[in-house]
């Protein structure tokens, strides 16, 4: 039995665990992980109450899924969801992948999945990365995949972006359950309010990841930390450590800060976070169960370090 909370996806009622699991890391992303390594990371995650699994083709070019589908075969079927996406297309050696957004890049990118995940169906399916293929997304991606979800090969639609405009385009012009949307609703950055607001209003469901923005909310403004992929700019390193400063005057950690924050928006679902060991999974959760002071939070926004309209946790 999870003991993670669920929630629906807006008005779809697909029920996920309010935290979920990302694992591009475990696809090698940022550093080698092996194998076993790699399934004892998801393995653990189930174990733990998680029961929200993330993925996509573009991940290790295939690793992720297959190592998704090998961790959580033992387990039922029924009692986790598949997020994964579609958009690239892998080559048939796997060399590399296609951007693909028309309806049979769409079934292929999908038969695909299902192979390497070992599964016959998905349940959510996200557009992955449109920005440059907003009207093939919307136009005959779309289509495709609410086609999918009426014949139940599929739960729910969605999209996945480090933006926000392209996002709200889509909701204002299909009807998407949900996104997920990376960076742009963090500790150190709310550019997204208004776009979380419409999705609250029409009841699409928000998944959050790059909670951390690439690690500088996990590390703190540290020599090398990154910020959007990359080395973190003065302007974040200095904001960062401005805001570290009111999280230590209240002896929370600034990750405690971050994911606590990223989860007070109504309109947010679920946190989908990666890892690379269980320990991670692990400091995480307990991160989330810890407790964060009232006080902390009427400081950040006394400082101007986070949007007055902001929600935090009360």
């Amino acid at each position: 039995m999870s003991t993670i909370p669920t929630r629906a996806l807006g008005k779809n009622p697909l029920q996920v665990t309010t935290f979920g699991l990302g694992t591009a890391p475990l696809a090698n992303l940022y550093n080698t992980v092996s194998d076993d390594d790699a399934l004892a990371t998801i393995q653990a995650a189930y174990h733990r109450g998680v029961r929200l699994f993330d993925t996509a083709p573009l991940y290790g070019l295939g690793v992720s899924e297959e190592r998704v589908g090998r961790a959580l075969r033992e387990f039922p079927r029924a009692s986790y969801v598949i997020s994964t996406k579609i958009g690239r297309v892998l080559k048939a050696d796997r060399s590399g992948y296609d951007f693909d957004y028309t309806r049979d890049g769409v079934l292929r990118s999908l038969e695909g999945s299902l192979a390497r995940l070992g599964l016959d169906y998905i349940d959510i399916l996200h557009i992955h990365d449109p920005d440059n293929h907003q009207h093939e997304a919307l136009e005959t991606a779309f289509p495709t995949l609410a086609e999918l979800r009426s014949q139940g090969v599929i739960k729910a639609i969605g999209a996945g972006m480090n933006q926000w405009q392209a996002l709200e385009h889509f909701a204002r012009n299909a009807d998407f359950d949900l996104f997920l949307l990376a960076g742009r609703y963090t500790l150190l950055e709310q550019s997204a309010l208004a776009f979380l607001e419409l999705c609250q209003t029409r009841g699409i469901g928000i998944f959050l990841g790059g909670v951390y923005n690439s690690g500088i909310l996990a590390t703190g403004p540290i020599a090398g930390a990154k910020y959007n992929y990359a080395a973190a700019p003065p302007a974040i390193l200095e904001k960062a450590a401005a805001i570290q400063a009111i999280c230590q005057r209240y002896d929370v950690p600034l990750n405690v800060t971050a994911l606590h924050f990223a989860r007070a928006h109504p309109a947010v679902t679920s946190l989908v976070v990666g890892a690379t060991a269980p320990a991670e999974i692990d400091a995480n959760l307990h991160a989330l169960a810890a407790s964060v002071p009232v006080a902390l939070w009427q400081a950040l926004h006394t400082a101007g370090l986070i949007e007055a309209a902001a929600p935090v946790p009360v």
